[in-house]
């Protein structure tokens, strides 16, 4: 099963890769490599199986042919900037077709033939590890840099946990577990190879733990249903193997039945919609349309109410009675009211380009307090600051980042109509080998109820007479583009408290 694994991982890799990937040199040699793994572990699954000369020779010509792809991949993965040139890699091609064409020969019956082609192999791939660790070393601090680091790492540790299988020939009683660990390489390279967003080691290890735990979940499921269907079970790292691939393989198989009715039912564009995706698509699409929608809308009003507003202040300066003019002043505060609700929906609706800068939050904050203090509604306000000087800067849009500040500020302030405090608290957070910063908004107002929390940061939700409900829909809307996390808690006549995470520049 160990065998089966990691051939079966290898076909899956090199099948996704070249039905998803984007057909560079990179993603094509890994899609190679895999493919020339898949069939060593094939012959070696079928040898076990009819022990005929033929598959102990197909065996030999993969483990032959393993050394040039692995030095192919290498060269793209390093960008032909190692010492792995292209003369070495047609040096190591026809050494490894003389070593095909050997095969034929009266050569292949010499003693340790077999063990001189996996000396072969392995000076090849210390070769390619070699060139690896020099490109690496000479790369500046760059994401790239990182994540061929983590290869670096990981190729060792799978050889040391891969050696367990050698405890067999001593007698321990160990389940082959090489097929398993070569696998979760393989699938690693993938990541890295095929996710150049992916940066952070962290983003590795939630990758890896979404298919750890459905392959555990798949594991336990398959063991539940053959307790009461079977009276045996097979071992657990053979399921085990048997879930991980399914996992994996979902993917590859999605896209390949994907195109297939692309192709005969082009109309059915749907089919392979999960019933979860369907409400993250139509979010989309209303996104979408509000986007095309809002600059007509809002053109289609201000017009209007341009010439409205003008009306009325002319009518104001020929007005007679003082009562007119009251009529009119309230004309033109509606109008000018409707503006700041079409400014709003146009700042929700259209796309707005982040210019990231990075900073420290604590100066963004002072300008947004010394907005809010030459607010008149702030004038019974107490502002406490509660700043930590010791803070990592941000990467931020500071316009947009102002604007939650003060979205949030205000509505904390009226809140508050009788006067109170207002607090703001900037603080570190460490998430591990990354950092983080905390800001809390805190008022002293008439908090927010169980049942309006859950809705406040939904699109047009208000509990404002005069209120349009997109200032914090719009904050959340920020806070997430810059990678962040808002939350918020409420006392009923004790105050709310609003919680922004940001984590700290790189």
């Amino acid at each position: 099963m160990d065998t089966f694994t990691l051939a079966a991982t290898s076909f899956i890799i090199a099948l996704s890769l070249m039905l998803t990937g984007k057909k560079d040199k990179l993603h094509m040699s890994f899609a190679g490599l895999c493919a020339i793994i898949f069939i060593l572990q094939s012959a070696v699954f079928l040898r076990d199986i009819f022990a005929t000369e033929f598959w102990i020779t197909v065996e030999r010509m993969a483990l032959l042919t393993i050394a040039p792809f692995a030095l192919r991949f290498f060269r793209h993965l390093t960008r032909s900037k190692s010492f792995i040139t292209r003369g070495m890699f047609f040096i190591f091609t026809f050494i490894s077709l003389f070593g095909v064409f050997s095969l034929f020969t009266k050569l292949s019956e010499l003693p340790h033939f077999k063990a001189i082609i996996l000396c072969y192999l392995f000076i090849a791939l210390t070769l390619c590890y070699i060139a690896l660790i020099l490109h690496v070393k000479k790369l500046p601090l760059s994401t790239e840099k990182k994540r061929l680091g983590y290869l670096l790492v990981a190729c060792p540790i799978a050889v040391l946990v891969s050696g367990v299988d050698l405890l067999s020939y001593l007698g321990f009683n160990f389940p082959p577990i090489t097929g398993l660990v070569l696998s979760a390489l393989l699938y690693l390279i993938l990541l890295i190879v095929a996710y150049p967003q992916l940066h952070e080691l962290h983003d590795f290890f939630a990758r890896a733990l979404v298919i750890f735990i459905s392959t555990i979940g798949s594991t336990i499921i398959f063991y539940f249903t053959a307790l009461f269907f079977s009276s045996s079970t097979p071992s657990f790292t053979s399921v085990m193997g048997a879930s991980f691939l399914i996992v994996i393989s979902l993917t590859p198989i999605k896209m390949i039945l994907k195109k297939g009715f692309s192709y005969f039912y082009p109309e059915s564009k749907d089919v392979f919609t999960s019933l979860y995706e369907f409400d993250e698509k139509l979010e989309r699409e209303k996104a979408l349309m509000l986007s095309e929608m809002a600059p007509v809308f809002a053109h289609e009003i201000r017009n209007p109410l341009g010439s409205i507003k003008g009306a009325a202040q002319y009518l104001k300066s020929e007005a007679a009675s003082e009562e007119q003019q009251n009529l009119l002043d309230v004309i033109i505060e509606e109008v000018n009211r409707l503006n700041a609700v079409v400014h709003q929906f146009l700042d929700y609706a259209r796309p707005y380009k982040l210019k990231f800068k990075a900073q420290n939050i604590n100066v963004i904050i002072q300008k947004a307090i010394s907005i809010i203090a030459a607010n008149r509604l702030a004038e019974n306000i107490t502002i406490v600051r509660e700043l930590n000087h010791n803070l990592p800067e941000v990467e931020v849009d500071e316009q947009q980042f102002i604007q939650v500040i003060l979205n949030i500020a205000l509505n904390a302030v009226e809140s508050m109509p009788q006067g109170g405090t207002l607090t703001f608290r900037t603080s570190n957070i460490e998430t591990g080998t990354e950092g983080a910063i905390s800001i809390t908004i805190r008022d002293t107002g008439s908090g927010i109820s169980k049942e309006e929390i859950k809705n406040i940061f939904k699109p047009f939700y208000t509990t404002k007479k005069r209120g349009v409900g997109l200032g914090l829909a719009i904050c959340q809307r920020i806070i997430k583009e810059h990678s962040g996390i808002i939350r918020v808690k409420s006392i009923p006549t004790q105050g709310t408290v609003f919680f922004i995470k940001l984590n700290a520049a790189v």
